[in-house]
């Protein structure tokens, strides 16, 4: 998403630490852009940015309970990938299900039984 380390001291120091840097930032639908590598840029739509924050929001949880397993990480990050590739017209899923059965919409959406919901990191416009 950012391209950077986790932890790097040849960035300025309110930036060594990538988290600590990246999550008031997160939070914020206007603040996201300054988050994500500019060498990707333009291959993104604002909803795509704005649920990798929510993803990213959520491993960064302080509460174990709200942070996904990599499993659920990937196949989110996967879903999201299909619903870009068939919003750009490229099929790469015929059948628009996701493995448990679930629409790639309903899934992104966090409605049903993903552990990747939209109420454990909520995103506000400031």
């Amino acid at each position: 998403m950012s391209g950077k380390r986790v932890l790097d001291k040849n960035r300025p120091t309110k930036e060594h630490n990538l988290v600590e840097w990246a999550k008031p930032l997160l939070i914020s639908k206007r603040k996201i852009f300054q988050v994500m590598d500019a060498r990707i840029e333009g291959q993104y739509s604002t909803r795509e940015a704005m649920k990798v924050a929510q993803i990213a929001m959520q491993c960064m949880s302080v509460e174990q309970k709200y942070r996904p397993n990599i499993d659920e990480v990937v196949r989110s990050l996967e879903q999201l990938q299909d619903l870009n590739d068939k919003t750009n017209g490229i099929s790469s899923s015929s059948s628009g299900l996701d493995q448990r059965g679930k629409s790639v919409d309903e899934s992104l959406t966090g409605e049903g039984s993903s552990n990747i919901s939209s109420s454990a990191s909520p995103l506000r416009s400031s």
